[in-house]
């Protein structure tokens, strides 16, 4: 760890140091329906004490549809057959990845699995059947055979929006009404649960109590031409009169209906007990709304006039540091970053006097952009609250955080100072934020580092930047994955006054809509912007190692001796993919890690403290090609199977730092 903040270099360059030009673009592209037929194994392994196998085996393609689906379980054989086929409908411009899992059923314990293969079903070409046989074990000859079939639908072109890397597809809004015409004479309070697996509610209640209350229609949005299922039950337990709310499944249930989504509109008089019946009438209607998302590679609007800003301080600070005697045309003009570390309270103070010792010889003007991690964003996200910060002497700002800092923090724990944070984190849960330790992390820094309470948030920070009289500030984290190491997994977010998002993937949020809430890049709720201690907070989140971080941190030579902990993958592709198919990835065999590694590796990998924020890339999918695009390659990260891990399918984004 490096604990001493700094300033780690100057680099000349553009933004990122990488030019990436490629630009969204809108396609049409079809459909097709996707066929496996589970036909046999051979040779199963005896998973069993007393008997053979009691196998079966499940599917799941989460780009195609929700819903995991299996075959019937045959007990006690070595060599079963099915001879099944379920049917997936793909976009071919997605990355489909087939996770067909071999299970030994049992009745008292978890099923166990004994192994998982996953097939990039970009092998299967449109109008063709492919017979595969995986073999899952050469020694013992043990074997999986299975058939594939793409075939194209009569269906209308998908529009897709693409940027190379991530593919945004169409969403449909599901209308549900029901009328509570009841045939008894009074009528009797009934709670109705729907849910879309799939869709951004999931799951919605109804509640009806009144035949002269209209009920509000429910909505639910989803992947238009993904093959979901609206399923309604009438739940035992009774809820407090209310209109609709959302919220989990109820398991207690009695009666039920499943529709099929592409077999809309739906208008039928539903029997849910016995001499009660409700009307309902399900509509879907297309929901062409523009993304609230930037799928680009390129900077945004708002940063490129910035830049243009920024080039006549540049220029006059270059010409006066350099005895220049002409002007600097446009083209001449550099774009200098300061890149900073974290640290804690001694990469707050480094900053500072590394920026006075710049501000002293001329060259803070010559600077176009500032990043930070860690302590370093303490250092940022104060000195921004004012507009030109730059322009003035710093000492003053530098005396300000000497008070600070230098100041008893006892009544950071007084009896007053704990109620402000409760009444603070309960405010926040309100609005909608999952609160962590990290929050409370934030609140002290912000009682540590302010005289009060600090209303400034990063969107405000635009006006330091409005006629590029200050660098523009990059604060730095990393998304982490709970199950993984930092050296296993993780990728940089960046936030700016403009915008948060991943260069990796090319996607980007405004500032003032992180934390809310988005399904396939639309904005769907808002939350209120976090105010500037809780992205501190944030920022320098050090509660975010687990065990296995602090192995790997303390002899990074010992990277590899806790191996044994992870799943067994290999590759068991039959021949290497021709030139004009290099997007193809390979056949994977993953074999579960034995039961008291699994437990070990839990352990290691458990986070116990990590900052939470909604996910603003789901439900967004992997363009089939992306393999092919520089600007995602160029990050080099995959996930331990060897399959990049897809950043729509998670609901939360958690969040640490890498000193």
């Amino acid at each position: 760890m490096a604990w001493g903040g700094f300033v780690a270099g100057i680099l000349v360059g553009r933004r990122g140091f990488v030019s990436f030009y490629f630009q969204f673009h809108s396609d049409e592209c079809p459909c097709c329906s996707f066929f496996v037929k589970i036909i046999r194994m051979k040779n199963l392994r005896k998973a069993d004490l007393f008997s053979q196998t009691d196998c079966y085996v499940s599917l799941s393609l989460p780009t195609a549809s929700p819903e995991t689906v299996r075959t019937k379980t045959i007990k006690n054989c070595k060599d079963p057959v099915w001879n099944e086929t379920f049917c997936f409908r793909i976009q071919s411009q997605v990355k489909n990845v087939l996770e067909m899992k071999v299970y030994d059923e049992n009745a008292v314990t978890k099923d166990e699995l004994l192994f998982t293969v996953l097939l990039d079903i970009a092998k299967i070409q449109l109008g063709e059947t492919v017979h595969l046989t995986f073999q899952l074990n050469p020694k013992t000859q043990e074997m999986l055979e299975v058939e594939f079939t793409s075939e194209s639908i009569p269906v209308p072109p998908e529009k897709l929006v693409t940027n190379g890397v991530l593919v945004s597809r169409e969403i449909s809004c599901l209308e549900v009404l029901v009328d509570n015409r009841w045939t008894k004479k009074e009528p009797s309070e009934k709670d109705f649960l729907f849910s879309v697996k799939g869709s951004y509610e999931k799951s919605q209640t109804l509640s009806l109590g009144s035949f002269w209350q209209p009920v509000k229609p429910l909505n639910f949005h989803y992947i238009k031409y993904s093959l979901s299922e609206l399923c309604m039950a009438l739940a035992e337990k009774k809820p407090h009169f209310c209109s609709c709310t959302s919220g989990e499944e109820k398991k207690d249930c009695h009666a039920s209906l499943i529709i099929p989504l592409d077999s809309l509109p739906f208008s039928e008089k539903v029997e849910v007990a016995k001499d009660e019946t409700i009307n309902l009438h399900v509509k879907s209607n297309d929901w062409s709304r523009n993304l609230d998302a930037r799928l680009e590679f390129d900077l945004c609007t708002e940063e490129k006039n910035f830049l243009q800003k920024r080039k006549k301080f540049v220029a006059s600070a270059l010409k006066k540091a350099l005895h220049l005697e002409q002007d600097l045309q446009d083209h001449e003009v550099p774009v200098v970053a300061v890149m900073t570390t974290g640290g804690g309270t001694r990469a707050l103070t480094s900053l500072l006097g590394n920026l006075l010792g710049l501000q002293k010889l001329g060259l803070l003007d010559a600077i176009s952009y500032i990043t930070g991690s860690s302590g370093s964003t303490w250092t940022l996200s104060h000195l921004y609250q004012s507009a030109d910060w730059s322009q003035k002497d710093l000492s003053r700002p530098i005396g300000e955080v000497r008070r600070h800092m230098t100041k008893c923090k006892l009544s950071c724990f007084s009896l007053e100072s704990l109620k402000y944070y409760a009444k603070e984190l309960k405010l926040r849960k309100q609005e909608g934020y999952q609160i962590s330790s990290v929050d409370f992390w934030g609140l002290l820094l912000e009682k540590a580092l302010d005289d009060g309470k600090n209303n400034h948030k990063l969107s405000d920070e635009q006006q330091a930047l409005s006629q590029g009289q200050n660098p523009l500030p990059i604060y730095m984290i990393l998304n982490i994955k709970e199950d993984y190491s930092l050296s296993e997994f993780k990728e940089w977010v960046e936030f700016t006054p403009y915008e948060v998002g991943f260069l990796k993937y090319g996607a980007f949020i405004r500032a003032e809509d992180f934390g809310s809430e988005f399904f396939v890049g639309r904005l769907m709720r808002k939350l209120p912007e976090s105010r500037i201690c809780f992205m501190k907070g944030l920022w320098s989140n050090v509660f975010s190692y687990n065990l296995l971080d602090a192995w790997h941190s303390s002899d990074p030579t010992q990277r590899r001796s806790l191996r044994c902990t992870q799943h067994s993958t290999v590759d068991i592709g039959e021949e290497p993919s021709p030139s004009d198919r290099r997007h193809e990835l390979e056949t994977y065999l993953v074999t579960p890690e034995c039961g008291i590694m699994g437990i070990i590796r839990r352990i290691l990998t458990e986070r116990v403290l990590v900052s939470k924020f909604y996910n603003f890339l789901k439900g967004f999918q992997l363009h089939n090609e992306y393999l092919q695009s520089k600007n995602f390659c160029i990050w080099k990260v995959k996930s331990a199977s060897g399959i990049p891990l897809t950043p729509g399918q998670e609901n939360y984004f958690s969040f640490g730092v890498e000193e």
